[in-house]
């Protein structure tokens, strides 16, 4: 591409989009930091930071060239040698779209950082912090990098195929769904039932020590997805502008439905609640904020803010010990953000498809029902093994 097309306003949005992403796994960590028992805040909010370490470097050396690089054959993984150490990625005249490919490469970073983050959530308490370092580099390069290769890389030629999800299957996940949120929330699953439950759990109340360090973190997550889902246009531009009003508003009706549920169920409403209901919208969001309207996110976001109420407490009659609900939360919210896709999609919307509701069939469902059993299925399956390995060997439980 020519030096030309590089545009200065995109480029900015594209840089504080970055920043916006990266404050996410902070928050993270301070969302889950404070749902913890006392005794466990600093081991619970160092898995977060010592993922930002481990993949920031892991995405330099390989990790994008996975992700991004030339597809080795149907669709599957890049070549991890193509852009090894990213040399002449950060060349000025290398652009990726209207903006300078350094700055692509940054924010899709940000993302590999928190999708694996988000899976310490559901081994809170129990996991040795020397094995989770050890899952954080396994599971990166043999789960995330391949699956943000088959949903992420929109490469469609003769020469590269590109992602098999996104060329072939054409399924829409717009910033995550599948590769963020279903992946990490079925990882979170499967390393839970390898470590085994913690002691007391169904008999004792693991009670959050720190509700104020909760509503901080779920603040900052609202905050910095609007970088994670605007930003995912890529451009400044009028696409940005549908999915932050959408990732707004969805949000705002999870929040509310996840209440009301509390205060029908439970008699009262919770911050706890709060909280969790705002991260529920904001995962079912994810991936569809670019097929829907201002009303069908609205929609989408109450029917997610209500499964996911009521998601949480089914650990405690399967008996799978999700400490902080990453499975009720991230695994569900982005099942059903992803599924109905196909029901309210609406091609006026800048993905340009219609769903059942728009009269659209059930096309559009079919391809989103793939593409989320295709990631539940290999990210299970792939997480039980890497998990079962570092428990044999050096020991993931406490």
């Amino acid at each position: 591409m020519s030096e030309t097309l590089l545009n200065p306003g995109d480029t900015a949005w594209m840089l504080i989009s970055c920043a916006l992403v990266l404050l996410m796994t902070p928050g993270l960590a301070l969302f889950y930091g404070g749902m913890v028992r006392a005794k466990g805040v600093l081991n619970m909010m160092m898995m977060s930071f010592v993922s930002m370490g481990i993949v920031s470097l892991l995405w330099v050396l390989y990790g994008y060239s996975m992700s991004f690089g030339k597809d080795m054959g149907n669709g599957l993984v890049g070549n991890p040698f193509e852009m090894f150490g990213l040399g002449k990625q950060i060349a000025a005249d290398s652009l990726f779209g209207t903006i300078p490919t350094s700055v692509f490469i940054a924010f899709q970073a940000m993302f590999a950082i928190i999708t694996v983050a988000l899976i310490s959530g559901a081994i809170a308490d129990r996991a040795k912090f020397g094995g989770w370092v050890a899952f954080v580099i396994i599971w990166s390069t043999a789960v995330y990098f391949p699956v943000a290769h088959w949903v992420f890389d929109f490469d469609s030629g003769k020469s590269d195929p590109g992602g098999w999800i996104a060329n072939q299957l054409k399924a829409i996940d717009f910033a995550g769904g599948t590769a963020v949120h279903i992946n990490a929330g079925i990882a979170g699953l499967a390393a839970a039932l390898v470590l085994g439950k913690r002691a007391g759990f169904g008999r004792e109340a693991f009670r959050p020590h720190n509700l104020t360090l909760v509503m901080i973190g779920a603040g900052l997550l609202w905050f910095g997805w609007f970088g994670f889902n605007a930003g995912s246009a890529v451009a400044s531009n009028a696409t940005a502008g549908v999915t932050f009003l959408n990732t707004f508003v969805a949000t705002g009706a999870a929040m509310l439905s996840w209440l009301l549920v509390e205060k029908l169920r439970d008699g009262r409403a919770t911050s706890l609640g709060a909280a969790s209901g705002v991260v529920a919208g904001l995962v079912a969001i994810t991936p569809s904020c670019s097929s829907v309207n201002p009303l069908g996110a609205i929609g989408l976001g109450a029917i997610a803010g209500i499964l996911c109420a009521l998601a949480v407490g089914l650990k405690y009659k399967f008996g799978y010990d999700d400490s902080l609900d990453v499975v009720g939360v991230h695994l569900v919210g982005g099942l059903a953000g992803s599924i109905l896709v196909g029901v309210f999609a609406t091609a006026d919307a800048p993905a340009g498809v219609n769903g059942l509701l728009f009269g659209g069939g059930f096309d559009q469902f079919n391809r989103q029902v793939i593409a989320c059993v295709a990631v539940l299925v290999y990210s299970f399956v792939v997480t039980y093994i890497i998990a079962k390995i570092i428990d044999k060997t050096i020991g993931f439980r406490i």
